[in-house]
């Protein structure tokens, strides 16, 4: 069995997955130099990361005992919120070069969003 803690760390390594590909995905987007492997690559990092967050984050929540999305408090419904964004920024990158700029700000504060609803469980 995997522990709380083992959890919490495997869900962080997805999470720095998930950013670093945004964030290669941002630059190469920006200086119009990206070579195809390295956009391979980004892509496959992001879709990799938002499985182990998934994964993870409910092996986190059935050994929390929060396993029915019946009983889920609100902070965990945010959390699939947010995760959803994370994966259609993609989307939004490839797609709307006029929100790039923006996404530099939005997708760390998205993250942020996230820990904070993570760590203090909002009602």
């Amino acid at each position: 069995m995997i522990s709380l803690a083992a959890y919490k760390v495997l869900h962080i390594l997805g999470v720095l997955f998930t950013f670093i590909a945004l964030g290669g995905l941002l630059l190469a987007s920006r200086t119009g130099g990206e070579r195809v492997q390295d956009r391979k690559l980004a892509g496959m990092l992001h879709g990799i990361g938002l499985v182990i967050i998934l994964i993870t984050g409910f092996g986190a929540l059935a050994r929390l005992g929060i396993s029915n999305p019946g009983i889920w408090p609100m902070w965990m419904w945010l959390k699939v919120v947010l995760w959803l964004a994370l994966g259609a920024s993609l989307v939004l990158i490839k797609r709307a070069p006029g929100l790039r700029t923006l996404l530099w700000i939005l997708l760390p504060v998205l993250g942020a969003l996230a820990a904070y609803a993570a760590l203090y469980k909002p009602a």
